[in-house]
């Protein structure tokens, strides 16, 4: 396969493991990434994870801001697949109908369950078993096109949002590699998806934030959900303070989102159905923390009764 053309679009590290199996397989001719990010108060230029790798191998780069209005280089190639992975943006018809074979996404769900930007967030919120990647032709909608495969794994009780990317990012390079060569002889099967479909779009800022009002399962999904980034947040005396871990007891409570059970070593704030216990923190200004330490410098009888938002 080192003479089939390929273009590669893709920008974070979960693209990263797909993109080295076809430098390795592939004549990767350009990387697509997103534009460069300015970061901190010096505003200094940070690469994409897949830029980096490109720049590693001599791979020439574009970065178009908006790709379905600033597509001229790709129209210049001899392009026999096109593979998007994380990339970001959707592509317009003119694109994908350029290469010889297509154009092909690795998709981090079971589709047509979670279509979107968010797919591993919203299988860990909604306390899901199973996930998996999906390799599939692209058309001009989001994460529609017809199913070349998929492979699913389970979602253990330890997983969070960190360790699920990790494992779906080699699965996904694992599983195109092993149907990359029937895409290019076309003996690969080709799935319609239907209209039974689920969607997982991008979360917010206010997604970020627990409410006790919530079963306490649910409330552990969120955490789950969002660690190790943005992480989970609860509001305490107005101040902010991120959840990294906790564990839930079930329970019967009289009044919701109070801190109720306070010692040396545990926090536990009243949910809808039991309580919250904090094992992991990051208080505003501070560095993550086990509760034990965050309760050492602290008034403990002043703090049991306060109301957690």
């Amino acid at each position: 396969m080192k003479d089939k053309n390929v273009v590669f679009m893709g920008t974070p590290d979960f693209a990263v493991p797909v993109l080295k199996m076809l430098i390795e397989k592939t004549n990767v001719i350009m990387v697509v990434t997103q534009p460069d990010k300015e970061i901190g108060r010096k505003k200094e230029i940070k690469y994409s994870p897949v830029k980096q790798i490109a720049i590693d191998n001599n791979i020439e780069i574009f970065q178009p801001s908006k790709i379905r209005l600033d597509y001229e280089p790709l129209k210049k190639l001899d392009i026999d697949l096109i593979v998007t992975c994380a990339f970001g943006q959707i592509l317009p018809r003119e694109i994908l109908e350029l290469p010889k074979y297509g154009a092909i996404n690795v998709h981090a769900s079971i589709l047509p369950k979670y279509r979107g930007s968010a797919p591993i967030q919203w299988a860990l919120l909604n306390g899901d078993k199973t996930t998996g990647v999906t390799i599939m032709y692209m058309d001009e909608g989001m994460d529609t096109g017809d199913i070349i495969i998929s492979k699913e794994i389970p979602i253990n009780d330890a997983d969070n949002v960190g360790t699920l990317h990790d494992k779906l990012s080699i699965l996904g390079k694992d599983t195109l590699a092993n149907v990359l060569k029937s895409i290019f002889n076309k003996t690969n099967t080709r799935i319609k998806q239907g209209d039974n479909y689920t969607l997982a779009p991008m979360l917010t800022r206010e997604d970020e934030h627990i409410d006790f009002n919530n079963n306490g399962r649910d409330i552990i999904n969120k955490i789950r959900a969002f660690n190790p980034w943005p992480l989970a947040n609860i509001i305490i005396d107005n101040k902010e303070i991120k959840v990294i871990e906790a564990k839930f007891v079930k329970k019967d409570v009289n009044i919701v989102g109070e801190i109720v059970d306070i010692t040396k070593d545990k926090l536990g704030i009243s949910c809808n159905d039991g309580i919250i216990y904090l094992e992991k923190i990051k208080p505003m200004g501070k560095k993550e923390m086990d509760i034990k330490s965050f309760l050492n410098g602290i008034d403990k009888k002043e703090y049991l009764g306060k109301k957690v938002n």
